[in-house]
Formats: structure tokens, C-alpha cells, sequence
């Protein structure tokens, strides 16, 4: 492919990108609020009125309202553009490293996946089955055509979903709380249909590191205790998104250090 043709590609990709996250907004919004997602047409949340065509424009609709509803003026969440931002810069650079092929489309399906778990686990607390369910089932057909492996990717449904199942089950037995939610079992059992057993073991090492360090900063500056509740799903949703693209990299890094 000509450095002209890969641009022209990387461009549509990217354009593509940006109006798949404009869908994953709507994912964002209605999930958590049980609504479908493909009826009826977007509309703003405070007036209730259909939005045009040229008001879902993504990202720029954004930037030439100014960030408000054209008719009743309230306040467009900012989340909608950074959703779209990223999954367009995504798309674009998967494109560029993968190049067309069946880990391209894996690795997209699990982005977009993450994104919307990530968004909806920040705000909610909550990881809906109609994603990571589904998701396990669509990572490990695709694994039979693309990394990690049919074996692989079984393992790590089975390790990623059993880790945490077991934790979570412990911390129970032992606080007579619960610690952990299903939807991070189901969740992490998802990530390790797409990526394998190895990836699955370093997507949670590094969500957990990065959720101590969180909460050991909220609790320092007095706006949580050992009992807040972290969404730990947004920690395994950017765990996950390292471990896939950069997870063998640092892998090799650390197996060579010992």
C-alpha cells in the first residue's frame, strides 16, 4: 500500500471512528438507564426535543453549539466529544498498526467495549451484561481466527473470570461484605476471551496497582476511607486497553529483567 493510499485509509478510519463513538455515546447514556439504543433517534436529555441530522455531527456539532442545546440552551456534557475524540483516534490507529485484518477487528470490538464499560462504571458503578456477555462470546469466536487462540482465549475467560470470582467470594466470607461485583467477574472474563490468559493476568495487575494508588491518594486527601468504593471497572477497562496493544512489549521487558 502507497504512503498516499495508507492516509487515505487512516483518514476514513478515523472518520469512521468518530461516528461509532457517537453510537457508543448513546450505548453510555441509555445502558444504565434500560432504554434501547436504536429507538428512539437521540434527543436532548433536557427538552426532550429529536435532534437534526447536523446536531450529531460528531465532535463538531459539538464545538459549533457551543456546547449547549440549540433550543432550550442547557449544557451538552463534555463527555460526548472526548468519547468521540477517542474512539476516532482509535479506529484510526488501529488501523495503522494492525492493518486490515481479523485482530483489527477484535481489537476495535474490545475498545469500543471498553470505552463504554469504562464511561458507564465511572458514573453508574455499574457494568451492564449487555456488554460484557456478549462480549465473552464474541471474543472467544474470533479467537479461533485471530490472537490469542481458541485455548488461549478459554483459559482466559476461565482465569479472568475465576480470579475474581475468588476474590470477591473471600472478601465476603471474610468481611461479610461485598467487595467486588459480578459485573468485574463477567468484565474481566470478557478482556480475557479478547486478549488470553497472559494479557488477562497483567490487565489486572495493573488495574489493581493503579486503583491502589487511586484510592491511597482519595483517602490522603480526605475524600475517601478504606470503604469507598472504587469503580474498579474503569481500572480493568484502561488495564485492558495497555495490556492489548503494548501487554507483549512489557511482557518481554519484564521476563527479561529476571
Amino acid at each position: 500500500m502507497s504512503d498516499a493510499a495508507l492516509w487515505i485509509t487512516i483518514t476514513f478510519s478515523t472518520f469512521l471512528g468518530a461516528v461509532i463513538g457517537s453510537f457508543l455515546n448513546v450505548c453510555i447514556y441509555r445502558l444504565p438507564r434500560s432504554v434501547s439504543v436504536v429507538w428512539p433517534g437521540s434527543a436532548c436529555p433536557h427538552c426532550r426535543r429529536a435532534l437534526a441530522w447536523y446536531e450529531n455531527i460528531p465532535v463538531v456539532s459539538f464545538l459549533a453549539l457551543g456546547g449547549k442545546c440549540r433550543t432550550c440552551r442547557a449544557p451538552i456534557g463534555i463527555q460526548y466529544p472526548i468519547v468521540e475524540a477517542i474512539t476516532a483516534l482509535m479506529f484510526g490507529a488501529a488501523w495503522w498498526y494492525y492493518g486490515p485484518s481479523g485482530l483489527l477487528v477484535s481489537r476495535l470490538l474490545l475498545g469500543c467495549a471498553l470505552v463504554v464499560l469504562f464511561a458507564i462504571d465511572l458514573e453508574h458503578h455499574l457494568l451492564p451484561n449487555a456488554i460484557t456477555l456478549p462480549g465473552i462470546v464474541v471474543g472467544f469466536a474470533l479467537s479461533f481466527f485471530t490472537e490469542p487462540g481458541w485455548t488461549a482465549s478459554l483459559i482466559g475467560i476461565l482465569v479472568g473470570g475465576g480470579i475474581l470470582y475468588a476474590i470477591a467470594e473471600a472478601y465476603y466470607r471474610l468481611r461479610h461484605e461485598e467487595g467486588l461485583g459480578m459485573g468485574d467477574v463477567k468484565m474481566l472474563a470478557m478482556v480475557g476471551a479478547f486478549i488470553g490468559w497472559k494479557l488477562t493476568f497483567l490487565t489486572l495487575m495493573m488495574a489493581s496497582v493503579a486503583g491502589s494508588i487511586i484510592g491511597l491518594g482519595l483517602i490522603v486527601a480526605g475524600r475517601g476511607s478504606m470503604k469507598y468504593a472504587l469503580p474498579f471497572g474503569t481500572f480493568l477497562a484502561v488495564g485492558a486497553a495497555v495490556a492489548a496493544t503494548a501487554g507483549p512489549s512489557i511482557l518481554d521487558w519484564y521476563l527479561g529483567q529476571l
